[in-house]
């Protein structure tokens, strides 16, 4: 009769072990040393003040818990079969550090008989209980052909708040009941307390039963039941609820009347309680053995599921992500590079533009200058002076506009350099510009234009060509008067027209003069701009070679760290696939071989049960 769920057992246990879960290993022994004991290990709990004492003394009609003493009950009574009435106080030694609570009757007890009157006292944890010791609990027996047949009751102290079978009874009871009774009043519905430790208990014990107790003193208790009955349902909840009375039983069983007894209700409950042991080796073995799997099944398999979803978050933080984040740096880094060139190439080509745009500008300014001084000027007279101002005005165009490339050389560098500075560290080229020693010897030198000079022989043949025009217009005017051609007015007008002649000639000189002065200038300055605007040429695209061989060298560099980086976390990231791809693979068959063994569990019972979520959840 038990090969069946033995063997489904006995895998579980093996599944543990492959686990290397001890703890559930040892649950699942226990499990199964309670399924092949014959007897049946029933468990009541419940609120205090719910008759549970009084229950158990119905069920086997003896008054074997102490009832309406005042004490409070501090440890749990258990009630099994004995030739003669006898009661002891059972107690463990203190649990070695690392070893479980609760495990009482998995190790050697130590009993210390009562007399059957210090019962109480010893629920009470009054007597029979030595200090410092491991948990204990009261032991009675009695010959009770119920209890004869293989039923162990065990009542336990009433808790206000509990969590579950653990929290609800101490020690020795809670791992081994093999059906547990929750005992509620009829003054009341189930309370919220209640329904939570069904739940709780639902999930390590398949065969629970509510009882509802103390019917004698509520009229409308069944409304109470039907309304208990909708609790249950609504929560989920397969539990069955029997009403029963524990003060009718006692008397019907005093006065032998089967009627009362009937209408005690513990027909009903002694019948489910002689059923439950009677296929406790095949059907409530099945339905715990499906339990047990459920609950091995789930705390396997979540440790699973939480490493699988650790291992989907270490892709987007761990190897793999630092090879995104290289190969992102690899194509920043190209995007820099292609960024750094063009940034170096326009702002070249703008200080060219610009450097030979302020040279005109400033030229043009001096031969404003040159124009304005030589409009009035007699360059026989100004020239030393002038040429002087000349080439200082040249040399201090050519220093500025060489000062001038100087800055914007070094703010092109910094604009350049502007674009690694994510890269955390000082990329300015080592050198610097200066101004350049000779740049006064770079002024082309101004030569002296060849200028007409007004000598003295061509003032007096200008003045006597002059005066011989006037002299004889005026002597021819002179002879119709009767007067002879050279006379003194002839002569005076041909001194006026030779000294006219001379100051219009003197006047002419100097324009041509100026103007061949002007013409020099003009070619001296357009040498030197274009020698000028040439050497800043050349040092401009010194400069741009000079910026683009350094940037040049550290992107390499820097190319070669990173790809170097790229190239081992591609490494670590190929073996760290690997690794979580073969633990994958692992965890998915252990997922998979967890998964047989739950539906070999469901299939004791032949019920479809809820499936299992082993895939970790998104």
């Amino acid at each position: 009769m038990a090969g069946i769920w033995l063997d489904v057992l006995d895998e579980i246990a093996r599944t543990c072990t492959a686990h290397g879960r001890g703890d559930l290993l040892q649950t699942v022994r226990q499990k199964r040393a309670q399924l092949l004991d014959p007897t049946l290990r029933v468990l009541v709990i419940g609120e205090p003040n719910q008759g549970k004492s009084q229950l158990i003394n119905a069920i086997i009609n003896a008054p074997a818990c102490p009832v309406g003493d005042g004490r409070t009950t501090v440890l749990p009574t258990v009630v099994r079969h004995a030739e003669a009435p006898t009661a002891a106080v059972a107690q463990a030694p203190p649990p070695a550090p690392g070893h479980p609570t609760g495990t009482a009757d998995a190790v050697a007890v130590e009993r210390t008989p009562v007399a059957l009157n210090q019962v109480a006292a010893g629920v009470a944890g009054l007597v029979g209980r030595r200090p410092g010791g491991g948990p204990a609990y009261v032991e009675i027996g009695l010959p009770r052909a119920l209890l004869g047949a293989g039923l162990v009751l065990v009542d336990t102290p009433g808790t206000d708040e509990v969590a579950g079978v653990g929290a609800a009874v101490p020690v020795a009871a809670p791992a081994r009941a093999d059906t547990v009774l929750l005992v509620s009043d009829s003054t009341r519905e189930l309370s919220v307390a209640e329904l939570n430790m069904l739940l709780h208990i639902m999930r390590s014990h398949s065969n629970v039963v509510v009882v509802q107790s103390k019917t004698d003193l509520v009229a409308d208790w069944r409304t109470v039941a039907e309304r208990n009955r909708q609790h249950l349902a609504e929560a989920g909840i397969a539990a069955t609820l029997i009403p029963v009375s524990a003060a009718l039983r006692l008397r019907a069983a005093a006065a032998d009347d089967r009627g009362l007894n009937a209408e005690s209700g513990f027909p009903a409950l002694i019948a489910r309680l002689q059923r439950d042991l009677a296929g406790k080796a095949d059907h409530l073995a099945r339905a715990a053995v499906q339990t047990v799997a459920r609950t091995v099944v789930e705390q396997l398999a979540a440790p699973l599921r939480a490493e699988l979803a650790t291992q989907e978050a270490e892709e987007q933080s761990g190897p793999i992500s630092r090879l995104h984040a290289a190969q992102r740096e690899v194509d920043e880094l190209r995007r820099c590079s292609t960024r750094w060139q063009n940034t170096l190439t326009d702002e070249i080509t703008d200080l060219l533009a610009d450097l030979e745009y302020d040279l005109r500008d400033r030229t043009r300014q001096i031969l404003r200058a040159v124009d304005e001084a030589f409009d009035t000027a007699d360059p026989l007279v100004a020239w030393d002076t002038f040429q002087d101002w000349l080439e200082r005005s040249l040399v201090e165009a050519a220093e500025a506009n060489h000062e001038w490339l100087i800055q914007r050389c070094d703010w092109i560098a910094r604009r350049v350099a502007a674009n690694f500075d994510r890269y955390g560290y000082d990329v300015l080229p080592p050198w610097s510009m200066t101004m350049p020693d000779d740049i006064g010897e770079r002024v082309p030198e101004l030569q002296r234009p060849t200028i007409d000079r007004f000598t003295t022989s061509q003032k007096l043949f200008t003045g006597m060509k002059g005066s011989y025009g006037g002299m004889l217009m005026f002597g021819l005017a002179t002879t119709l008067a009767g007067m002879p051609m050279i006379n003194p007015v002839s002569v005076g007008i041909g001194a006026l027209f030779g000294g006219k002649s001379i100051r219009d000639e003197s006047k002419q000189l100097l324009r041509r003069r100026q103007a061949t002065v002007k013409t020099a200038i003009q070619r001296h300055v357009d040498d030197f701009f274009v020698r000028i605007i040439r050497d800043c040429r050349d040092a401009a695209r010194q400069v741009q070679r000079m910026l683009r061989d350094h940037f040049t060298g550290l992107t390499e560099e820097l190319q070669e760290a990173i790809v170097q980086s790229f190239r081992s976390a591609k490494q670590e990231a190929d073996t760290d696939a690997s690794v979580r791809e073969q633990r994958q693979r692992e965890i998915r068959l252990k997922m998979t071989r967890l998964a047989a063994v739950y539906e070999q569990s469901q299939q004791l019972t032949g019920a479809r049960s809820a499936p299992l979520l082993l895939e970790p959840q998104a």
